[in-house]
């Protein structure tokens, strides 16, 4: 398959790994997404065999954007905290441009998302600093400026003034790990956007991640000056991001 109007995503997460390809004009998948469960050991070759899976059901022949859950630096992997150590270091553009033979662009997980709620989702019609941030078993986050993205954020990681690192005290898996209540949940959300509040001063935060279709129950106890809104791609993001992102540097 291949197309000049369509692209391709793929998100590799730490349970699983998704792909379809995507409409650029809409924004939206242009064929139901495969999701295939991230194989243990999570090695290079194991997700790569996955990967190409992906393509190969679809018969994709073309650029591709490739997400993963860790820092992305020129195409090489950084940090691998949901997937196995053998990643750190790994030229996954490189690799994968060589098993496929074809053009690809790799970008952290949370930099896709940002991309593409920038483009087509809910900071769509937003001018200035926006802050997405997808809450799930971590915390990931992008940062973009009048639409320009400054890649590996990594607010997560941020230390807390309680000296906790922040998505070990408020991603939403420590939510569903502690039983927490919803409004005990926003109290410790509420420390890290505050805290994101006073050293950026945005124009939006944007709430991604599997929780953010329960946006009602948490972000209206928030207390901020700055807008803060649900994700409108929701899981989408990640790939319909990637594949914006390849077809912006190879077309």
């Amino acid at each position: 398959m291949t197309s000049t109007t369509h692209g391709f995503g793929i998100d590799i997460g730490g349970s699983g790994i998704k792909g379809a390809p995507v409409d650029l004009a809409e924004g939206a998948f242009a064929d139901d997404r495969v999701r295939i469960d991230t194989p243990e050991p999570s090695t290079p070759d194991n997700v790569l065999d996955v990967v190409l899976e992906i393509l190969a059901r679809f018969e994709w022949r073309g650029a591709f954007g490739c997400t993963f859950p860790g820092i992305v630096r020129n195409g090489v992997i950084g940090s691998a905290a949901n997937v196995d150590d053998a990643w750190l270091d790994f030229p996954l553009e490189k690799v994968l441009r060589e098993r496929t033979s074809q053009q690809v662009v790799v970008v952290n997980d949370a930099d896709a998302v940002g991309v593409a709620e920038d483009q087509r989702g809910a900071a769509a019609d937003v001018d200035g600093l926006v802050i997405v941030t997808t809450l799930g078993t971590g915390i990931g986050s992008a940062l973009l400026h009048h639409g320009q993205l400054l890649p590996n954020t990594e607010f997560g990681h941020l230390y807390l003034a309680n000296g906790q690192e922040t998505e070990h005290w408020a991603a939403a898996s420590v939510r569903k790990d502690e039983d927490l209540s919803w409004a005990a949940w926003a109290q410790r959300l509420q420390d890290f956007y505050a805290h994101l509040e006073f050293i950026f001063s945005p124009d939006l935060f944007v709430v991604g991640g599997g929780v953010s279709k329960k946006a009602d129950r948490f972000l209206p106890l928030l207390d901020l000056q700055t807008p803060i809104v649900p994700a409108v791609l929701r899981n989408d993001g990640g790939i319909i991001g990637a594949a914006m992102l390849a077809a912006e540097r190879f077309t």
